[in-house]
């Protein structure tokens, strides 16, 4: 058996990276569509205790998808003919796909039995795939 290596430091960046990705996304990008939305009035503050609870669940959330992001694209590399797709490949294929097997059916639920509308779903569904695709260039280049 295969032993999987994994760069813990690229881990750790694109867990950072992908923490301030969802604070530009949330709080400057689309915070005044996504309060509408949510039908979140925009002058709600919230407490710092829900504020450092939210963004410690934010961070350990990022750290999950870096990591086993990392292992599943590590065990997919010893598959034989990926290395022909190249860097640009594999990443767009580990982003691609990734997204499309499991963020894009939750988010498409969302609109389905939620009841969220598409604006919604749009910078949610947006959003997943840059974090998909911040990790797979992180990972893929350290």
């Amino acid at each position: 058996m295969q032993e999987l290596h994994l760069s813990y430091t690229a881990i750790i960046l694109a867990t950072v990276a992908n923490f301030f990705t969802g604070f530009l996304w949330y709080s400057v990008l689309f915070k005044d569509t996504w309060m509408k939305e949510m039908a979140i009035p925009t002058d709600t503050k919230p407490t710092a205790g829900m504020m450092v609870k939210s963004l410690l669940m934010n961070l350990v959330g990022c750290f999950f998808l870096a990591y086993v992001f990392a292992h599943n694209n590590a065990a997919w590399s010893f598959v034989p003919g990926i290395e022909t797709l190249g860097t640009v490949g594999s990443i767009a294929n580990a982003a691609i796909f990734t997204w499309l097997g499991f963020f894009l059916l939750v988010d498409l639920n969302t609109v389905a039995f939620e009841g969220r509308s598409w604006k919604m779903f749009f910078i949610n569904t947006s959003y997943h795939f840059t974090m998909l695709l911040v990790s797979a260039i992180i990972l893929h280049l350290l």
